[in-house]
């Protein structure tokens, strides 16, 4: 699980523990990566923190060699990892849309290579990949066009992977989250402000809270998913209806 020392991605951790997964707690801050596995141990699972830098392939090969070495096999990865940086298209750098898709494509197809290397053997293996409402939807007011454009290309992306990994026992599907209410928009002064216009466009009424995806990442992590793959789940309460 890359990106699950806080937000979504520790919010996955612990409905992965909850049903029963050993969990390798991948996060940018070790700080971060260690308190969640402590939490997670503390719930009775098992669980290890990883301090790595997503978008670095010698990184995320660390990783998964890491978490097979201590769990004996890989069967479900969550490529969670991501950066949203905000401006309006006519003034994004360059600098600001390589940072993005380094982490949240190029970081993402990474991982999945290295992933699926492991799990091709098993005959079996689930990866689901953090995309967004962005990849289907261009949210508003706020302007983001490398983030917009990184999520449509994870959605590609899992698709893509989905067809041709799926004679191999490989699942790939990908959740897109709408406005998730995260630190990253209570401790922000440019975004705080634009909750009750973003409300104000979400049919149910309120922002997402990282509860409301637990369930889907179990999902797509189980069994009983088996027979999907390359599809991407929206959880948006609604926003992309209109």
């Amino acid at each position: 699980m890359t990106g699950a020392g806080q937000g979504i991605g520790r919010a996955f951790a612990h409905a992965l523990a909850e049903a029963g997964a050993k969990v390798a707690v991948i996060d940018l801050s070790a700080d971060r990566a260690d308190e969640v596995a402590r939490e997670l141990r503390e719930k009775g699972a098992e669980a290890i923190s990883i301090q790595a830098d997503a978008a670095d392939e010698s990184s995320v090969e660390s990783f998964v060699r890491t978490t097979v070495q201590a769990f004996g096999r890989l069967d479900i990865a969550v490529n969670n990892a991501g950066i949203n940086l905000n401006s309006a298209a006519e003034e994004a750098t360059l600098e600001e849309w390589d940072m993005v898709h380094n982490l949240n494509l190029r970081g993402v197809f990474i991982a999945c290579q290295h992933e699926a290397k492991v799990m091709f053997p098993q005959g079996y293996g689930k990866i689901i990949n953090t995309a967004s409402m962005a990849s289907m939807i261009v949210p508003h007011p706020q302007k983001q066009v490398s983030y917009n454009v990184s999520k449509g290309a994870v959605v590609s992306l899992t698709r893509t992977l989905a067809a041709e990994w799926a004679d191999r026992g490989i699942r790939v599907n990908c959740i897109s989250p709408g406005i998730i209410r995260t630190a990253l928009i209570e401790e922000s002064e440019a975004l705080a402000p634009l909750v009750d216009e973003w409300v104000s466009n979400i049919p149910a009424g309120r922002l997402g809270e990282v509860g409301d995806l637990q369930g889907a990442v179990v999902y797509l992590a189980s069994e009983v998913s088996d027979y999907m793959t390359g599809h991407n789940l929206a959880i948006e309460g609604g926003q992309t209806l209109w």
